[in-house]
């Protein structure tokens, strides 16, 4: 393959910019792969659905009878413990669920423990 030697510049111009413009727009410019595109959804409607469950985990501790003795005992423990000390109680188990999500469990822990 024959190139005109006046071409040969302009060639390997376009050759770096366009390595350039892929280097700053993934850097930078915001860009991201398919792979890292559903990696960040999947992210963000795992945090949705646990926004939403945990109000109603809350709820169920709240409507236990003993609820203000449960949440003496969840403050004394360690906030790792807390969630599983949630699982136990069967609060973040959903309805229709056949375990609890750990998930719910951490964030309702949470709600738990801030209660007054």
């Amino acid at each position: 393959m024959n190139i005109h030697p006046s071409l040969k510049p302009a060639l390997w111009g376009a050759t770096a910019g366009a390595a350039a413009l892929a280097i700053i727009g993934f850097a930078w410019g915001g860009w991201v792969t398919g792979g890292s595109a559903e990696r960040n959804a999947a992210n963000r409607a795992s945090s949705a659905v646990v926004a939403a469950l945990a109000p109603i985990c809350l709820d169920r501790f709240q409507q236990t009878s003993d609820w203000a003795m449960q949440l003496t005992e969840l403050k004394k423990i360690s906030s790792y413990d807390q969630t599983s000390f949630v699982e136990k109680a069967g609060w973040a188990t959903m309805p229709g669920s056949k375990s609890p999500s750990s998930g719910v469990a951490k964030a309702c822990a949470g709600l738990i423990a801030n209660l007054k």
